[in-house]
């Protein structure tokens, strides 16, 4: 097998046989293929696509290119994964909800990639919690608290933690055949039974548009049904933030107060309600969705969803207190500034990948692989569509290491809000497919 031939081939829109893109799956893990190589491919992916054969012997590939976990435990194993959001921190919470109805939950997850927050790189927040564990380690955690939120283990899906990677930093992203097999690899050898996919749509997605979200949906499905996992796929709106905060310490802050109790209601909540009630119906521990979304609240109103995540976290090095007082010591940044309305009326739009994007410059996310992230940076206050405003009120809030810092941003997050008279403000839950 030759690297450079797999890459040719792709090129020319000739899609490698599935011994080849195993091969060079393969190939990732060890260090055969370079990072040169491992770029080029990806944008060769990206330009020509693989089609759906090619992307199940990829993801396949990438999946066996390390260990797979398997599972003897008193109830079902299943996951949810997100495509990429702003403001996203679903899996924060429903994770411990789902335990608390009795769902085990080993989420495999990752960090930030392009515009877009990272799971583990909010974990980071969280002093002591350690998001790099043995597979026997992650295993223990998920037997004894129900959950567990950790980076791919040693020798979980190794070829996908180097793509990862080389996708962040080489605008090679948005693509369904990557994100298919990125995410699915990982899911797939974490052993699960069924799996719920957030699949995001508008400004600050991966996929634009409703055909584009449709279209990486339904590969989810197929190729994660095909390979024995139960999977179905909400399309929701990120057309505005999931949350009114962006960034890796203010996020955690808002998954605090929610488990709390001193947040109710609002997006992120609807949407962590919407994935869990459709995946307990899937796993027939809920009569329909309703049903199950009504069990997922109520892990949130009584408190089990809080006691499960501080248990988690303890048992990942954290702090066992997290829910009483892990406010007091998340990183704070020393400048926040205030981004203000330039007129009034109603938020009409807004660009949320910009907001996104003002967060990776904040020294929120990367520019480079080799980057290290400043926790306490982001956003704040962010209105969502539909809120009005006058004259000189709040949009937003910058919160950055430094007062130059912070005014690079303001035109960034100002010019990320479109005024008018009225506003639509769209559903979350935009499709359901399988």
């Amino acid at each position: 097998m030759d690297a450079r031939a797999v890459i040719a081939a792709v090129r020319d829109g000739r899609v490698p046989d599935a011994a080849a893109l195993r091969w060079f799956a393969a190939g990732l893990a060890s260090g055969v293929v370079t990072d040169a190589q491992a770029g080029a491919f990806a944008m060769a992916v990206v330009l020509k696509g693989l089609g759906e054969a090619g992307r199940v012997a990829l993801t396949e590939g990438m999946r066996d290119s390390g260990d797979i976990l398997r599972w003897d435990l008193p109830g079902p194993v299943a996951d949810k994964h997100s495509t990429g959001g702003v403001g996203d921190t679903v899996s924060l919470l429903l994770a411990p909800a789902l335990a608390a109805c009795g769902v085990f939950v080993p989420m495999v997850s990752g960090r930030g990639l392009g515009h877009t927050g990272g799971t583990l790189d909010k974990l980071d927040a969280l002093d002591g919690y350690r998001t790099e564990v043995s597979a026997a380690q992650f295993s223990r955690v998920v037997a004894e608290t129900g959950c567990a939120i950790a980076g791919a283990t040693g020798n979980i899906a190794p070829a996908d933690k180097r793509l990862y990677l080389v996708r962040d930093v080489t605008s090679t992203v948005e693509s369904v055949d990557l994100i298919t097999a990125s995410i699915l690899s990982k899911k797939l050898a974490a052993g699960l039974e069924a799996l719920v996919m957030d699949v995001k749509c508008g400004s600050g997605a991966f996929m634009a548009t409703r055909e584009d979200a449709r279209a990486l949906a339904e590969a989810l499905v197929a190729t994660g049904t095909g390979a024995g996992c139960a999977t179905l796929a909400l399309i929701t709106d990120m057309d505005q933030p999931l949350a009114p905060v962006a960034g890796n310490a203010l996020e955690v802050a808002e998954v605090l107060r929610v488990l709390r109790g001193d947040v109710r209601g609002g997006r992120l909540r609807a949407a962590t309600e919407a994935l869990g009630g459709a995946l307990l119906a899937r796993l027939g521990l809920a009569a329909d969705e309703s049903a199950g979304q009504a069990q997922i609240a109520a892990t949130l109103d009584d408190g089990r969803a809080a006691e499960r995540f501080g248990r988690m976290v303890a048992a990942m090095g954290g702090a066992a207190d997290v829910i009483e007082n892990g406010l007091s010591r998340l990183p704070e940044a020393p400048v926040v500034v205030e981004v203000t309305a330039g007129e009034a009326g109603a938020v009409a739009r807004i660009d949320t990948r910009a907001l996104g994007e003002a967060v990776v410059h904040l020294g929120g996310g990367r520019l480079r692989e080799d980057d290290r992230l400043d926790l306490s940076v982001g956003l704040s206050d962010l209105l969502g569509l539909g809120a009005t405003v006058a004259r000189g009120d709040p949009l937003a809030r910058i919160h950055a290491a430094t007062e130059e810092a912070a005014e690079a941003a303001r035109a960034a997050v100002a010019g990320a809000y479109t005024l008018g008279e009225t506003a639509e403000v769209p559903d979350l839950v935009l499709e359901r497919i399988g």
